[in-house]
């Protein structure tokens, strides 16, 4: 038997956009129905992606730091050689996701959200169809977000499957790989090379670009492929992947040589895709942005009262950027009057060591002569080097208009920066400029000083160096 439901708002997707939307709706008193037929509560991000990943990096770092200890020792600390039972750390991982499940699953109950467990399938804008466990559930909405999320790209060439694996299955694998071959060398590769390196495994990087994540400039990337280079990964760049035969992968060298690579795990990181495919958009009217749904600063859709928000509408493809949109929708839908109008979203990659980039960087302002760049070392820093953060070419680097100082953009590169993006999103979003940094009493000793120090030093009067 088929029920029938309906509602002012209805959620497709539970992840950091949809959730966040249903939260939001819920505390603004809207009847609010969400629908889950993904990775579960939380989506990609809290499942298989932001919230596992930092979880393995962590344990990872963990076990380099022991096994330097045994390795001659290190700080004076001597320890015995470590081993890892990577399916325990799997399974502290999933206790996280499970406890964090738990969290959302709590809060969307407390804003009177009726979650529905199942696969939605729209014949029309506002109807769809949610297969469950249970049977069928029809759904008709006054409103609808869309916030179906993404997957990862498959390669036709290498299908997903057996010894070929995405990042969601490195992130449940049950014993360290020897030899893990990643193909792409963006943050999602390398963030996970870089871990399961510290864990062990022997790991070779295949790159189509001249260099590692490609979408950054040179000076960030510069120490991550350093670190990877210091600690014996193979980089393959300009270089094509191609089939996965009898354990070995076959590339394609920069300079046109065939090259096998042997392999107990084929790791495909090439990008995401928005999930587009399987649950009826193409009955519901909505205009597309190539492979994207379009959107206006408003979240909303071509079609009346349909929204979408987070990685279905592009890049960049960050959960807190969904998040932020899934806020904005739930408080237009109660009769806000808002605006989806950031100054940046920042980005970061939790790669060794980590990366942060905020605003416009050099690529972006190449030839221009009115933008005052400056660039503070964390090795000046007092904090950075009492926790081994300063010696591997981490900077702080400011860039702000020449006329009146107003910030245009910051990044850092270094361990521990990921922690700084806020502040940087905070500067630019409020519209600061250079004096305002400088003026901020900074808290010593901090790795945050290097912001402060980056902005005097574009002042032309830095104190520490």
């Amino acid at each position: 038997m088929t029920q029938t439901l309906s509602t002012k708002v209805l959620i497709i997707g539970a992840g950091t956009g949809g959730y966040v939307a249903g939260i939001r709706c819920g505390q603004l008193g809207l009847d609010t129905i969400l629908v889950d037929g993904g990775d579960g509560l939380g989506g990609t991000c809290l499942n298989v992606g932001c919230i596992p990943s930092k979880a393995i990096i962590h344990a990872a770092s963990k076990f380099e730091t022991v096994a330097k200890a045994a390795d001659g020792g290190t700080l004076g600390i001597t320890a015995a050689k470590p081993a890892i039972d990577l399916s325990q750390t799997v399974a502290w991982k999933d206790g996280i996701v499970k406890k964090l499940n738990a969290g959302v699953a709590a809060l969307l109950k407390k804003a009177k959200v009726k979650v529905i467990k199942g696969w939605a399938t729209f014949y029309d804008a506002k109807t769809c169809t949610v297969k469950t466990a249970d049977g069928d559930i029809v759904i008709s909405a006054e409103h609808v977000i869309l916030a179906t999320g993404s997957d990862p790209v498959e390669l036709p060439f290498l299908k997903f499957g057996g010894d070929v694996i995405s990042s969601t299955e490195a992130l449940s694998l049950e014993k360290v790989p020897g030899k893990l071959v990643v193909v792409g060398g963006g943050y999602i590769g390398l963030e996970l090379g870089i871990a399961f390196r510290k864990l062990g495994a022997e790991v070779a990087i295949v790159e189509m670009a001249d260099r590692l994540l490609p979408l950054y400039d040179k000076a960030l990337t510069d120490p991550v492929q350093k670190w990877l280079e210091k600690h014996g990964a193979e980089l393959h760049l300009g270089a094509k992947a191609g089939s996965f035969e009898k354990g070995q992968l076959n590339v394609t060298t920069a300079d046109g040589k065939a090259l096998k690579l042997k392999a107990d795990k084929v790791l495909v990181t090439v990008g995401r895709k928005p999930r587009t495919q399987g649950w009826g958009l193409e009955n519901m009217g909505v205009a597309m942005a190539g492979p994207f749904v379009k959107i206006d600063d408003r979240c909303a859709t071509s079609m009346r009262n349909v929204w979408a928000v987070g990685d279905l509408t592009g890049e960049p493809m960050l959960a807190h950027k969904g998040s932020a949109q899934g806020e904005v929708v739930a408080e237009i839908i109660a009769g806000h009057d808002r605006r989806f109008d950031p100054v940046t979203i920042a980005a970061v990659c939790f790669t060794e060591p980590e990366i942060v980039s905020a605003g416009l960087g050099p690529q972006d302002v190449e030839g221009r002569d009115d933008v005052i760049q400056a660039v503070f070392p964390l090795m000046a820093i007092g904090r950075a080097l009492a926790i081994e953060a300063g010696e591997d070419g981490g900077f702080v680097r400011v860039l702000a208009s020449k006329s009146d100082h107003r910030l245009l953009g910051v990044q850092a590169v270094g361990q521990h920066v990921a922690e700084m993006s806020n502040s940087f999103a905070q500067m630019l979003e409020m519209g600061a400029v250079l004096e305002d940094v400088a003026g901020v009493i900074h808290v010593h000793p901090t790795l945050g000083e290097a912001f402060h120090e980056a902005s005097l030093r574009a002042l032309g009067h830095a104190i520490h160096i």
